[in-house]
């Protein structure tokens, strides 16, 4: 398997620190242990992978005039908040390479001196028509990791979303924490979800996220995810909470080319916040901080 320039592999607690991320939802962050930021992504390497599953549809990059998140001044004033620095063009030599076969990387972050994040959001609870425009004004990338249950009342709303350059990506059918579940109900879930994502948004997704990052390190989960399709398995180093992040790093710091988590959430669960507000919040706490955010899929080469 190709690992040139793979990032830091996102190493996971399992086991206690599982049961103690599904206290915290989809991935607040308490639950995991802070992933390594040196070396090389050693992905595990199961045993009987199986017939792999055909190689996602290549991603297709959404070019901006200079780069992504390229919002004219007056669109960040109408939504309160100051520009982001545009992203640098998309590297022509992705730094994350993907195999069509064999064991998926792990991935928490991304290879780069790039100053850019990643901006990831999960789930798909919350469908707020004022994200859409959000976005639509702002032209801010985002991948998305959707579970199938919780998006099938209202697959079309993340169209537009889609339309705009955004990927959909793999989150399970129901949001179990992978791990407690036999090899079996893991492939079903991986693999019914790619299917129903396949057929309603038209490209196979190329990246799986598992709930709470739980098994992310698994042999099980491994084999799942090839038998089903994705090429490479997505946590992050920063989860978005209601007005900041909290941090894998001591220093409470982004690094270039960290992957940031957020979700699909409203009032309900933001104690009253909207998840325009939210997401404000969060592109607020990036430009402090001098990011730029660029298209996860931009740093990725799909497999041949």
């Amino acid at each position: 398997m190709t690992t040139d320039g793979l990032g830091r592999a996102g190493m996971y607690a399992v086991g206690a620190l599982a049961f103690a991320a599904l206290l915290s939802g989809c991935g607040g962050g308490t639950g995991r242990a802070p992933a390594a930021r040196s070396g090389t992504p050693q992905p595990v390497v199961p045993s009987g992978a199986g017939t792999p599953a055909p190689a996602p549809a290549p991603v297709t990059a959404v070019p901006t005039a200079a780069g992504s998140a390229a919002g004219a001044p007056a669109a960040w004033a109408k939504w309160n908040l100051k520009p982001l620095p545009a992203a640098p063009a998309a590297p022509a030599d992705k730094p994350v390479k993907l195999t069509a076969t064999g064991a998926v990387p792990v991935l928490s972050d991304i290879r780069t001196t790039d100053r850019v994040v990643f901006v990831t959001i999960d789930d798909g609870a919350e469908k707020d028509p004022k994200f859409v425009e959000m976005l639509t004004d702002l032209r801010v990338p985002v991948s998305m990791f959707l579970t199938r249950d919780i998006v099938k009342d209202d697959y079309g709303y993340f169209k537009p979303l889609q339309a705009l350059g955004n990927h959909i990506h793999n989150h399970t059918v129901d949001h179990p924490a992978m791990s407690t579940k036999p090899a079996d109900v893991q492939k079903a879930e991986v693999c019914n979800a790619q299917a129903a994502l396949t057929q309603q948004y038209g490209t196979a997704p190329l990246l799986f996220r598992p709930p709470y990052g739980d098994g992310a390190n698994t042999a099980a989960l491994n084999t799942a995810v090839q038998q089903c399709g994705p090429r490479a398995i997505v946590l992050w180093r920063e989860s978005m909470q209601i007005h900041d992040m909290q941090y894998q790093a001591a220093d409470k710091k982004l690094r270039p080319g960290d992957i940031v988590l957020a979700h699909f959430r409203g009032p309900k669960d933001l104690k009253g916040e909207t998840m325009t507000q939210m997401f404000g919040e969060l592109l607020s706490r990036i430009q402090e901080q001098g990011f730029a955010v660029a298209r996860l899929e931009d740093y990725i080469q799909p497999p041949a």
